[in-house]
């Protein structure tokens, strides 16, 4: 599904080079559930941001399901990233003026522009799954952080990414409503094989993963399959 070969990433700080990355190489297979571990600083979200197309690497090459993402043009990764990639983020990134079901339909009409139909049938389905569909009016601020969460899930979902990125998607949630949104998130890769890739500190998400990187100032230090 992914594949890292001599990945670097630098910022420029200044006159100051920061590498962030150093030769990362990783493989990443259709329905894995991941998470990348390390201290704050370690470059947890900066792989994510690579893998995620939403940056791009210094050196070396990213392909994701056989596609070279390193050679395509800002709009073509943009694209791309629209037909293959969903995000959930640890402060929901939601829009406060449009409601749970709006939300949810946002990336159909910004990125895919299906028609009315399927959107309907689409999210009418992502909210049962996430079980919220009567709140499919409400608005952000009318919901918690465990059902804002949800509604994060399903719009990631709703453009039938192979592969979901979440960047410490429990941090701002209690323990019950964590254990619940990961119980989720599992089972959602169970039924339709989507690979998740966890940034975390959480160790409730890294009791529940199948596999456990650890990078630590860039590098890859560990890399372990966990028998359940």
């Amino acid at each position: 599904m992914i594949l890292n070969e001599h990945v670097k990433k630098v910022y420029k700080m200044g006159e100051v080079d920061l590498t962030v990355i150093k030769d990362l190489n990783l493989e990443i297979n259709y329905g894995e559930f991941i998470a990348i571990v390390g201290p704050s600083g370690s470059g947890k979200s900066t792989v994510l941001n690579l893998l995620g197309c939403l940056d791009k690497p210094t050196e070396g090459k990213i392909l994701i399901d056989g596609t070279d993402i390193t050679k395509l043009s800002s709009t073509e990764l943009a694209n791309f990233r629209g037909k293959n990639i969903g995000f959930i983020f640890q402060s929901f990134n939601l829009i406060p003026v449009l409601s749970v079901y709006e939300n949810i339909e946002y990336p159909l009409i910004m990125i895919q522009n299906l028609p009315q139909k399927e959107r309907d049938e689409r999210i009418m389905k992502l909210l049962q799954e996430v079980d919220m569909l009567d709140q499919k009016d409400k608005f952000p601020d009318q919901l918690s952080g465990g059902q804002r969460q949800r509604v994060a899930i399903a719009r990631a979902l709703v453009t039938k990414p192979k592969i979901v990125f979440a960047d410490e998607p429990t941090a701002n949630l209690d323990t019950q409503t964590s254990n619940q949104i990961i119980t989720l998130m599992r089972n959602i890769q169970k039924e339709f094989n989507t690979t998740f890739i966890f940034a975390t500190h959480d160790e409730k998400i890294v009791t529940a993963v199948d596999r456990i990187i650890t990078l630590i100032d860039g590098v890859i230090t560990d890399d372990r399959r966990v028998v359940s």
